[in-house]
Order: structure tokens, then C-alpha cells, then sequence
């Protein structure tokens, strides 16, 4: 009987987020970075509620472009990038963890040959594997939350290569939104997050390469 439970668990779960999916596709124009700080701009909870709506985000498919944007906007340049990078880093844990608490063996990678192989990989490659994926702006990040689930990697090794990878494009993107808010409203000191961002693309672009001339090495 326990093990039945677990299982409906399980599947109320899934189901659950397919709902809320399919939901939150419904009002995907509620995620714009202008209607996010309408909605929770000056509210004293606003950081712990924009970590949620980033955990939520990240459960549901909905990318993190946006939202980081959005922090900029809300917070400027530095509190944003704090708020945005603690939000990515709960929607990649809670993500994680769901793949792998209702997966429990229902889905074998090793069955998977394009799957497995990939997460073999990751798996032997640690965190600086996970960093490498995170580094790649076209990955989406919900479905890799998912997938590293899957894997048997250690949660320290997920958490500390994701925080790495994350970060370069997370502060790019706050960047986007701090200079943007700032322009909007006349504000002369939009050059300081320019170069900021400008720094965190270039980052994001080198460390990827880096990382691979340094696989290669014998």
C-alpha cells in the first residue's frame, strides 16, 4: 500500500504540472519583464516573491531570460543579480529534485541511447560538465533541469557546476534590464552596468571554449 501511494504521488505530480503547464502557456504575456514589476514592484516581499514565481518558472517550461530581465529592472544591477541568481538556483534545484524523486526508476537513460550517453557523461565530468551545458545560451533551462534528474550526479557537484554556468548569463541579462530601467527614466548612470554586461557576455562566450581546449589536454 505505501509504495501505491508513493506512486499516485507520483503521477498527481506529473499531472499537476501539466495543468499548471498548460496554464501558465495560456498567460505566457504575464512573464514580460515590464508586467513583473508592475505586478510586485515595491511590495516588501518582493525578492521572496520573485523566487517563487522563478521556482514556478522554472517547473513550467517558461524561460529564465525574462525574469533575470526583470530583476534588473525591479532591483538595478546588483541586488537584481543577487535576487535572480538565488531564483535560478532554487527553480534548478526544485527541478532537479522533482525529476528525481518521481522518476524513482521509471525512466532508465540507459534505455535512452542519445540521453544516456549524454548524462554518462555529465556524470563523469562532475560539475564542470553541468557548468559547460549551463554555458550554452540555447539550452533550455527547464528541460536540462529535468534531464541532470535523471543522472545519478551528486546533488553538490549539480549545484556547484549550475551556479558556474548560470552566472555569466544571469548578470548579462540583469544587466539588460538595470540599463534599460535607467535609460527609461533619464538616469546618467547606465554606463556602469553596460560594461558589466558587456563583461558577463564576453565571459560566457570565452569559458565555454576554455573549458573544452582544457578537456582536450592530455
Amino acid at each position: 500500500m505505501p509504495k501505491l501511494g508513493s506512486t499516485l504521488l507520483r503521477i498527481a505530480l506529473v499531472a499537476l504540472i501539466v495543468v499548471a503547464f498548460a496554464l501558465v502557456w495560456r498567460e505566457r504575456g504575464e512573464f514580460q519583464p515590464a508586467h513583473l514589476k508592475e505586478l510586485i514592484a515595491g511590495n516588501p516581499y518582493a525578492p521572496l516573491i520573485f523566487i517563487a514565481i522563478h521556482i514556478a518558472a522554472s517547473l513550467l517550461f517558461v524561460p529564465r531570460t525574462p525574469l533575470s530581465i526583470a530583476a534588473g529592472l525591479m532591483f538595478g544591477l546588483w541586488y537584481g543579480t543577487l535576487w535572480a541568481v538565488l531564483g535560478a538556483m532554487a527553480g534548478s534545484l526544485a527541478g532537479f529534485a522533482l525529476a528525481r524523486y518521481v522518476n524513482a526508476g521509471w525512466i532508465r537513460p540507459d534505455r535512452l541511447p542519445k540521453l544516456g550517453e549524454l548524462l554518462a557523461r555529465v556524470e563523469r565530468g562532475g560539475w564542470r560538465a553541468v557548468a559547460l551545458i549551463r554555458l550554452v545560451p540555447i539550452m533550455p533551462h527547464t528541460p536540462v533541469n529535468y534531464a541532470f534528474g535523471l543522472s545519478r550526479i551528486s546533488l553538490g557537484n549539480y549545484l556547484a557546476g549550475s551556479l558556474v554556468g548560470q552566472l555569466p548569463i544571469t548578470v548579462f541579462c540583469v544587466d539588460v534590464g538595470s540599463a534599460g530601467g535607467q535609460v527609461l527614466t533619464g538616469s546618467l548612470n547606465w554606463i556602469e552596468p553596460t560594461l558589466v554586461g558587456v563583461g558577463a557576455l564576453a565571459l560566457s562566450l570565452v569559458l565555454p571554449k576554455l573549458a573544452a581546449s582544457r578537456r582536450d589536454q592530455p
